[in-house]
């Protein structure tokens, strides 16, 4: 689903608007009968419930109007506060203020703090006064309305945006609404999945409210938000009759003296997301321990150089041929250190791999300074560093990399010619055509070491399974967030650790089956 900024989605709806002759009071209505909808099912057991909505004098606080109304059909007992005088209401919002009056709906206009006075047994607060429109500060009589709005400790639903949050960037006011629900209209917004915004905005639900997809179209997004859906469609399909080879070989190549959870996490994350098979090439020293550690995986010895238990080069030979006799998709780098052998080692080797790959940790670093390795590869590759990795593989500094984490992913994936999953929050994914997904799930809990072991893991899998790199890459970072979000109900932000994600990875994959 296309991911837009605030003034791309005024383009989109003046598009709508002007072009294709759709009434912006048409719109206006779908919003914000869009809202009392999903109110109407948030609500739906309780008894009697009474809601509170706090209008501004732009059109948001005319879905604010119309939401208020419809709610009023529904039967609730509501009540709207205006933070303007009547008369400041223009067009559309100014419509549905007199038809919210013509409805039997208290309006009351509010000039000061205190004068809002809910009712005592108010059940939930709408957030209508800004909208998606909103830069800046917010001062006077809203700044203090949206005080009193987040001290009342009653639920709050914004409508399009919380006020104060800038929808383009994820910037927020001083004060700004701590909303527990968004409804956002047509398009999912920036500014709601990126810190410090998405902390304000709670669970977000995108609605249609009757924009043409010819109007999105036309404005050449080519920033995307990854959801649900797109798993369900792109998944690997499960056929009745499969077996082991059906589902992929994997070959993984990680591991070295002091690392050997890493090359653990990654192979048991493959199995566990699907993979028939998975092969781990490991330094031989730590072949016992690994034998020991992986019951499902098989393990291959390999050459290490001595004395410091990681791989040697003198085992190129052998991975070549194992990977080209038995794999379907490669795995490189958790764990496998930075000794200048298994340097040489993977500079070597990844040219000449053939197969889908996924590079992660010390492949990459193994391969900063070496963009020669990049001009040759010519099969499907994924990349998955975190900041410091890419910084090492770009020679920039870290600062500037995630300035502005859009501009260098899309340098990044033009000048190395691969899908690369930049690391940290949300996770983007980008490809050389310049088209990026952001992933909107996971938790500061996944800030644990391992994490990224998993993920190389699950696009491992699943590009053994069949599927191309670029959406392995997407679906693949969503299965680690989505996997991070339910290990969070069980251990908590602090206790999570790479382990419960790799154990929740089966949890979300039914729930995407």
């Amino acid at each position: 689903m296309e991911l837009m900024t605030s003034e791309q989605m005024r383009n989109v709806d003046r598009r709508a608007i002007e072009d294709m002759g759709i009434p912006g009071l048409d719109l206006m209505e779908n919003a914000g009968n869009s809202v009392a909808d999903f109110i109407d099912n948030l609500l739906v057991d309780y008894e009697n419930p009474s809601i509170s909505v706090i209008c501004g004098k732009g059109n948001n606080g005319g879905d604010g109007f119309v939401a208020a109304r419809h709610l009023s059909d529904m039967g609730y007992a509501v009540q709207c506060f205006l933070l303007s005088k009547p008369e400041a209401l223009k067009g559309d919002a100014a419509v549905n203020y007199n038809r919210a009056i013509a409805n039997g709906i208290l309006v009351k206009v509010i000039e000061s703090p205190d004068e809002l006075m809910l009712p005592p047994n108010t059940d939930l607060i709408v957030d209508s006064i800004f909208g998606t429109g909103f830069k800046g500060q917010i001062k006077g009589l809203a700044a203090d309305i949206i005080k009193k709005i987040n001290d009342l400790l009653i639920p709050v639903v914004s409508v399009d945006c919380p006020s104060g949050v800038d929808a383009s960037t994820g910037e927020v006011s001083t004060p700004c609404v701590i909303a527990d629900y968004t409804i956002t209209f047509g398009r999912p917004k920036l500014g709601l999945y990126f810190p410090p915004g998405r902390d304000y905005a709670g669970v977000v639900h995108t609605v249609d409210i009757g924009i043409p997809d010819e109007a999105v179209e036309a404005e050449k997004i080519n920033l995307f938000l990854t959801t649900p859906e797109y798993l369900h469609f792109n998944l690997p399909k499960r056929p009745s009759n499969g077996y082991k080879g059906t589902f992929g070989y994997l070959y993984v190549l990680a591991g070295s003296v002091g690392l050997t959870g890493s090359a653990s996490l990654t192979s048991e994350s493959a199995l566990r997301t699907g993979c028939g098979m998975v092969r781990l090439g490991c330094p031989s020293s730590l072949n016992d321990i690994f034998e020991v550690k992986l019951t499902e995986v098989m393990t291959s010895p390999l050459p290490e150089v001595r004395k410091k238990r990681c791989l040697a080069l003198r085992g190129l030979g052998e991975i070549r041929k194992d990977i080209r006799d038995w794999a379907d998709a490669v795995a490189l780098g958790p764990g496998l250190g930075t000794h200048f052998e298994t340097k040489e080692l993977i500079r070597r080797l990844v040219p000449s791999l053939k197969l889908p790959t996924v590079i992660d940790a010390d492949a990459i670093n193994n391969l900063a300074g070496a963009d020669e390795v990049f001009q040759q590869i010519d099969f499907p590759c994924v990349l998955t560093p975190h900041p410091g990795e890419l910084s090492r593989l770009m020679g920039k500094p870290i600062d500037e990399l995630t300035k502005d984490r859009f501009t260098t992913l899309r340098e990044a994936t033009k000048r190395f010619g691969v899908v690369i999953v930049f690391k940290g929050s949300p996770m983007l994914i980008g490809e050389p055509s310049g088209r990026i997904y952001v992933s909107p799930v996971g938790n500061s809990g996944m800030g644990t070491a391992g994490a990224g072991d998993v993920l190389t893991g699950i696009i491992g899998s699943l590009l053994a399974q069949g599927m191309d790199a670029f959406p392995a890459a997407i679906c693949g970072t969503y299965i680690l967030g989505a996997a991070g979000d339910f290990a969070l109900t069980m251990y908590g932000n602090r206790g999570l650790i790479a382990g419960d994600i790799k154990e929740s990875i089966p949890d979300v994959l039914m729930d995407f089956e």
